[in-house]
């Protein structure tokens, strides 16, 4: 990956879905119940990269301690909830197997979010980077002038006419 050595910030036009997913072992002294459900995520992940029209825009992995995690950036809610409960998708699947394996014993815990953010009120900086985040998702622009400082950009993209949105 390359560094973009400058102060870089990310726009887009469209509303975006961030969803942070992952889980959380609980009994690190029961690998047999959280290694099968940190192993069936990358699967998930290529099947979601593998078809652009899904509306995935980009993924970025999440490590804290017992915490595994991914954090994404979807066109829609209405993507992510396709994808999520689609038929042949790996997803319900991966959810049901979870569900009969571990249920709510508390050996393993999983954990999601999701934020449906208007372009109105996003904003982003990256400084000596390689391309991240909604920098993946969309155009990178330098960050000055009116994209200066986070208080510009939020107040650019408050400006935007509704139908450049």
């Amino acid at each position: 990956m390359t560094v973009l050595r400058e102060r870089l910030c990310a726009e887009t036009r469209e509303d975006i879905v961030v969803f942070a997913i992952g889980m959380r072992i609980n009994r690190i002294w029961k690998p047999w119940k959280w290694l099968p459900v940190l192993f069936e995520m990358p699967p998930m992940l290529k099947e979601q990269a593998a078809d652009p029209a899904i509306g995935l825009l980009s993924t970025r992995f999440m490590f804290g301690g017992r915490n595994i995690g991914v954090l994404q950036h979807w066109r829609s809610t209405e993507d992510l909830h396709a994808y999520a409960h689609g038929a042949g998708r790996l997803h319900m699947a991966a959810w049901q197997e979870f569900n009969a394996r571990i249920g709510t014993s508390g050996d393993v815990g999983i954990w999601h979010e999701t934020y449906a953010v208007p372009a109105t009120r996003i904003e982003s900086i990256f400084v000596n980077m390689p391309a991240y985040g909604l920098g993946v998702a969309g155009p990178l622009f330098s960050a000055k002038g009116d994209r200066a400082s986070a208080r510009k950009r939020l107040r650019r993209g408050a400006e935007l006419p509704s139908g450049d949105r």
